[in-house]
């Protein structure tokens, strides 16, 4: 009876510890009794184990096959015989007859033990897995356990995530026991168990930090349209607001800048430059480039390109530093952006006009006066 309590005692201990499902341990416990069983006998016989919730143990049946001359006495009972232990048994019945399971050896009750283990760490190893893959796409906190080849271990409490050195930000630097706040990008089942994957470079990783900064982005009055990246430096993130009544760009900033101020500490000082989005593409583009001013925008819709034309003190400011700037407003817009200043248009002009001869210029000047995409920024000031 003690032995019993004692199963019984472990199995809950187990279920409640481990937050495993108990039948699965259920399940374990009788394969690992089979499986001794069968170590004992060879697996010369059909054996079957169940485990018994009224008496707390694990029984364990042989079957044999109702025949009526034996050929294999390990696997087959002749009628007469069978009919002593069940009157109503017919030749083709199974018969299944209740084994002692009290005389496992040593070494079965501990394969019986290994086996209840190894399921129980593959079925914790399928928990985790679940748990986190409902997780994707989430920012997570965990603590820098270890570092490997520039790699950062990440103890998430039930488990270990990796953030590899190409999903850090440069410049950024750890040491073990910082707490680090990254995105989860994947989740891959391994022989080794859930092998988790972060990043804090993802674009995702600076909309989802608005998304818990900002509570009209959680609530869908404001929506992320398209963020880009050039991690450790700057990035650029377009909003729409659903409400009319509702600022988008306020709502991210948030009062005297608290908002953004979060998002660009916890990215250690990222630049961020927070875009209203536009279906129309040259208002959107003129948007992207800011604090840049846009004089002109001429649109090639079949190539997806833009030129965009500044004043001449707006032209640094426009491309940014080591062309940044422009390179994340055409990332950010999805078209292909070339910028002029106006000198540079107006000289390009003059020597298209002084080229012309005389009976061509009239009509050549008449072509060229209007093109046929060309947007004044006043324009789309006034609507």
């Amino acid at each position: 009876m003690e032995t019993n309590f004692n199963l019984k005692h472990t199995i809950d201990q187990i279920v409640k510890e481990k937050g495993i499902d108990k039948d699965v341990v259920l399940e374990a416990l009788e394969q690992a009794v089979l499986t001794a069983a069968n170590k004992k006998f060879r697996n010369t016989r059909d054996l079957e184990a169940h485990y018994n919730p009224e008496i707390g143990e694990v029984e364990l049946f042989e079957f044999v096959t109702v025949v009526e001359e034996v050929q294999d006495s390990y696997k087959e009972i002749d009628l007469e015989e069978a009919r002593e232990i069940d009157p109503d048994v017919e030749v083709g019945d199974s018969l299944g007859m209740k084994m002692d399971a009290s005389g496992f050896s040593r070494i079965a009750a501990q394969t019986a033990k290994q086996v209840i283990i190894q399921k129980v760490r593959e079925a914790e190893r399928e928990t985790i897995f679940n748990e986190f893959q409902e997780r994707h796409g989430e920012v997570i906190n965990g603590v820098v356990r270890r570092f490997e080849k520039g790699d950062l271990v990440v103890d998430l409490g039930r488990a270990e995530a990796l953030l590899p050195h190409k999903e850090q930000a440069p410049r950024e630097v750890y040491r073990q026991g910082d707490r680090v706040k990254a995105l989860i990008t994947e989740i891959r089942m391994t022989t080794k168990g859930p092998q988790i994957l972060l990043s804090r470079t993802h674009p995702m990783m600076l909309a989802k930090l608005f998304e818990a900064e900002v509570p009209e982005i959680a609530e869908g009055i404001v929506e992320i349209k398209s963020v880009v990246r050039e991690p450790g430096s700057r990035a650029k993130i377009a909003v729409y607001s659903h409400d009319s009544d509702v600022d988008p760009v306020g709502a991210c900033v948030g009062m005297r800048g608290s908002r953004v101020q979060n998002v660009v500490s916890e990215l250690r000082g990222e630049k961020i430059d927070i875009i209203p989005w536009s279906e129309d593409v040259a208002r959107f583009a003129c948007n992207a480039l800011a604090p840049a001013v846009v004089s002109k925008v001429y649109v090639d819709e079949d190539n997806r390109s833009m030129e965009i034309v500044v004043a001449d003190d707006q032209l640094s400011l426009a491309i940014g530093k080591r062309g940044q700037n422009v390179r994340l407003a055409a990332k950010l817009t999805g078209w292909r952006i070339d910028i002029k200043s106006e000198t540079r248009v107006a000289e390009a002009e003059l020597l298209q006009f002084a080229s012309f001869d005389g009976t061509e210029e009239e009509e050549t000047i008449e072509e060229t006066s209007e093109p046929a995409a060309a947007v004044e920024t006043e324009e789309l000031n006034e609507e």
